[in-house]
């Protein structure tokens, strides 16, 4: 395990990232043009986020929200005013991800790993997240997988965003504690299979 935490992780990353990058290059040019016919340009959504050791990256999606100015934090989950048409399948297909092998082959984040969250989220819960940065963030991870829908849950209540803040993240941030504490090559091919198994379930 210590192996590979140490080097065998980041080496399949990087060739897992390359290998999908090349394999799905005319898929993520017919997806850029299907958010142009829909709503024009900038095809990728651009969002600075904490990484590993607290230190900021910008994290890359394709855009599935109309582009306007929104607040620092970004925090949209529950409202579905803002989602294009095309957005919409983009999210719940979860295909608005793919832009984050990008990030994996940069050293941003892993394929699988705690994902990574805005600073004010961060800041509040610090003390749980010391931990929890110790590791790349991913792009899917136990948590992403129980949260697939988590959107739907947030539309649901009268304050998603404190229902995110006291119920939905401290349940995430248990269940990043528990990646880090067993991180091995094993739990993540698990995880990845889950999350393949995941993308063709549509409820």
């Amino acid at each position: 395990m210590v192996m590979y935490r140490r080097c065998g992780k980041r080496l399949f990353d990087v060739v897992a990232s390359l290998a999908l990058l090349l394999v799905i290059a005319p898929a993520l040019v017919v997806l850029m043009l299907a958010i142009f016919i829909d709503d024009g340009r900038p095809f990728f959504f651009r969002q600075w986020r904490v990484g590993r050791h607290a230190d900021p990256f910008e994290i890359l999606k394709f855009r599935s929200m109309r582009h306007v100015e929104t607040r620092e934090d970004g925090f949209d989950a529950g409202n579905a005013t803002r989602v294009t048409r095309v957005g919409r399948w983009l999210r719940t297909s979860k295909l608005d991800e793919l832009p984050q092998l990008v990030n994996v082959l940069r050293g941003d984040m892993s394929l699988v790993g705690p994902r990574p969250e805005v600073r004010a989220w961060v800041d509040a819960r610090s003390r749980q997240w010391e931990k929890v940065l110790g590791v790349r963030p991913g792009i899917t991870d136990n948590a992403s997988i129980i949260y697939r829908h988590e959107e739907r849950e947030l539309a649901l209540q009268a304050d998603p965003e404190a229902h995110y803040r006291d119920v939905v993240l401290p349940r995430k941030l248990d269940l990043y504690e528990a990646y880090v504490d067993h991180v091995s090559a094993r739990t993540d091919l698990a995880i990845l299979g889950r999350t393949v198994i995941g993308l063709f379930k549509t409820t």
